[in-house]
């Protein structure tokens, strides 16, 4: 939990998070990653690649769906380290990249596979992280209703995980989708929601829903195999479902509209 979003991470203890579109006056800001690979690619070989994107939404900002969802999410790899530091001529983007997801990344809930491979055509020794193209060629959703009251800000924040580069067709995961994260099998629909929320094969958990600011608004231990939750009167905004029990805690991000 912090100010861009909730989530937690696919693998392992940690992720990272990084503006993958900001307009902000004249200036188009990006936030890029960027590590050197254990050894440089081979010019000729062929190399897959991927990593799991979420979309950032429901932290603790005081109106958690100021934020918008974004395409062009990607891997960019190149033979030379481009570090930015304060003070540098902002660098503009450089519209390509070696793997990108060219639909916008708007699953606030599940983490997205994004992959692909690619023929090496120089010896890179750097992978980059983030949107490399620029707002004219990106497009962006924003999250909350269009007449929603609430103020929304031109930037997107993603947050990425489980990196991979490999020459073995078989070393990374591949294929376009959504992760299977642990508990699987539980789903929480419609989302956004207006009148009723359904949690279904959540059957032996402890339920609790909390709003943006954690208050806790339903608490219960969810007996069957569906639960119809009535949040007409909740008000609209984004909530957390948090659901504990079977030797583990798992939370699931929705919203409220009109």
């Amino acid at each position: 939990m912090n100010f861009f979003t909730f989530q937690e991470p696919f693998d392992g203890a940690s992720c990272i998070g990084l503006f993958s579109y900001h307009r902000n006056g004249v200036e188009e800001q990006r936030e890029w990653a960027m590590v050197e690979l254990l050894e440089p690619l081979v010019v000729g070989q062929t190399y897959y690649a991927s990593f799991y994107a979420n979309a950032a939404f429901g932290g603790n900002a005081q109106y958690p769906q100021i934020w918008l969802a974004t395409n062009n999410i990607g891997m960019l790899f190149t033979t030379q380290s481009r570090q930015w530091h304060w003070g540098d001529a902002y660098p503009s983007a450089p519209n390509t990249s070696h793997i990108r997801r060219t639909t916008i990344l708007s699953d606030t809930v599940g983490w997205n596979l994004v992959s692909g491979s690619f023929v090496a055509d120089s010896a890179y020794r750097y992978v980059m992280l983030g949107n490399f193209f620029n707002n004219a060629q990106t497009d962006t959703l924003h999250f909350a209703a269009p007449n929603s009251v609430f103020p929304w800000y031109p930037r997107s924040y993603t947050l990425i995980d489980k990196v991979c580069v490999t020459s073995n067709p078989d070393g990374c995961d591949l294929g376009q989708g959504v992760a299977i994260l642990p508990g699987a099998g539980v789903v929480v629909y419609p989302n956004p929601a207006t009148d009723q929320l359904y949690i279904r094969t959540a059957q032996g958990y402890q339920g609790s829903v909390f709003d943006a600011v954690g208050r806790r608004l339903w608490s219960d231990t969810i007996a069957t195999d569906e639960v119809a939750l009535e949040v007409g009167q909740w008000a609209r905004g984004a909530y957390t479902l948090r659901l504990v029990g079977k030797g583990e805690q798992r939370s699931f991000k929705f919203l409220l509209v009109e």
